[in-house]
């Protein structure tokens, strides 16, 4: 094979485009959907609530409530916490945008905070020198799997009185410091979208010890209906139900649970594979100069949904984007997390808000490409990826 990128006309890595990401779904999920469609109830209904009795013991916190989204878990988390308007929430630039979303759709000021170079996580420092006597709460962002420092954020929370609300839209099956994410703070919310770990092709969940929190999660979550209204279509329910508040639509369907149910089963597994190939992936980029992987601090288990290396652009004759399209062309697809919050039109605009504002977050967007990482992939998948990286980096040394 040629050394030359198949942008100059050189011979691809790859016959076939490798995604970005692939979920991976069996034989199991398809049999258990099926069961649901022909059982008659195919939206909130027993086998929701039996995912949430296994997510909450998967987790190890008292209470899971299944949710539409990572996006809905985190909106009724703070809505269900008082977060209101006139208020502010501390989170992480270095996320997806519904973060920051969820926050202005309850009227409160999202403050944005920077990121520590290792592992993109939000800095405690950053969000201490950020929190005022309007701060309302606080959102960690376990960037791509990697646990926040939440001793330190716990700290600085408990000092100012006020609830943390983890996005852990990437950490299910995270480990921090022999504690399993879900089990360090108020509420901690996980996706269950297309591509995440565990998959119920849109969906989410939040989990927490606290059982008053769960009961008004699950009234914001559904209408503000009075307990038990799901079931009033059933012989076992009755048709009045009570509107206790103006809620969201937010709750999940039989179906979704039906694969998330199966996909817990599977996740042990899932996590060993994401594992298996970011190990491969550190061995074969250990020691080169164009690249820098990211760290994993000690005394946590990364749940490894992303694989995000970083350029050394002092090193390469192209830039990030460039080097995207040199993957592309070599059948590798690939992505960026994330465009910092603070660097989009709306967020920049209206808070007046600059790039320099973030220096860590924004001198890392410059440079951060996330590889292919999932179960489906083979070792000899993996290994392409690894050739096609070494061959654009070899090609355009400076």
């Amino acid at each position: 094979m040629t050394s030359l990128p198949a942008s100059a006309g050189g011979t691809p890595v790859r016959k076939q485009f490798l995604p970005y990401a692939l979920p991976l779904v069996g034989d199991e999920e398809k049999r258990e959907v099926l069961k649901v469609l022909d059982s008659g109830w195919i939206t909130t209904g027993p086998r929701a609530f039996e995912f949430e009795k296994r997510l909450a013991s998967y987790t190890g916190a008292a209470h899971a409530v299944v949710l539409s989204s990572c996006t809905a878990a985190l909106h009724v988390s703070l809505a269900a916490l008082g977060v209101g308007e006139g208020d502010e929430v501390v989170t992480s630039t270095m996320t997806f945008c519904s973060t920051a979303n969820v926050i202005l759709h309850l009227k409160a000021r999202p403050v944005l905070a920077d990121v520590e170079p290792g592992a993109m996580t939000i800095s405690p420092e950053e969000i201490r020198r950020r929190m005022t006597p309007r701060t309302k709460a606080i959102i960690p962002v376990h960037y791509g799997g990697h646990p926040c420092r939440m001793d330190e954020i716990a700290e600085i929370a408990r000092k100012a009185g006020v609830p943390v609300v983890e996005d852990a839209a990437h950490a299910l099956g995270a480990v921090y410091k022999g504690r399993n994410v879900g089990t360090l703070s108020a509420a901690t919310c996980f996706s269950f979208y297309a591509i995440k770990n565990l998959t119920t092709a849109e969906g989410g969940a939040v989990v927490t010890d606290d059982p008053e929190l769960a009961a008004r999660i699950r009234l914001y979550a559904f209408h503000g209906m009075s307990k038990d209204a799901w079931k009033r279509y059933t012989s076992a329910g009755s048709w009045y139900y009570e509107v206790m508040y103006p809620g969201f639509k937010y709750n999940m369907t039989d179906i979704q649970a039906a694969l998330g149910l199966c996909q817990l089963e599977k996740l042990g597994q899932f996590l060993e594979r994401r594992e298996s190939i970011a190990a491969l992936y550190d061995r074969e980029f250990a020691g080169m100069d164009e690249i820098t992987t990211l760290s994993v601090d000690s005394g946590v288990r990364h749940a490894r949904h992303l694989y995000p290396i970083m350029l050394n652009l002092e090193r390469l004759t192209i830039d990030r984007a460039r080097f995207i399209e040199e993957l592309k062309a070599e059948n590798i697809g690939t992505t960026v997390n994330f465009v910092p919050v603070h660097m989009h039109p709306y967020y920049r605009d209206t808070f007046g808000l600059k790039r320099e504002d973030f220096p860590v977050a924004a001198a890392a967007y410059d440079r951060l490409i996330s590889l292919p990482l999932y179960p489906k992939m083979t070792d000899e998948d993996a290994a392409d990826v690894v050739e096609a990286v070494r061959k654009i980096a070899a090609h355009f040394r400076r």
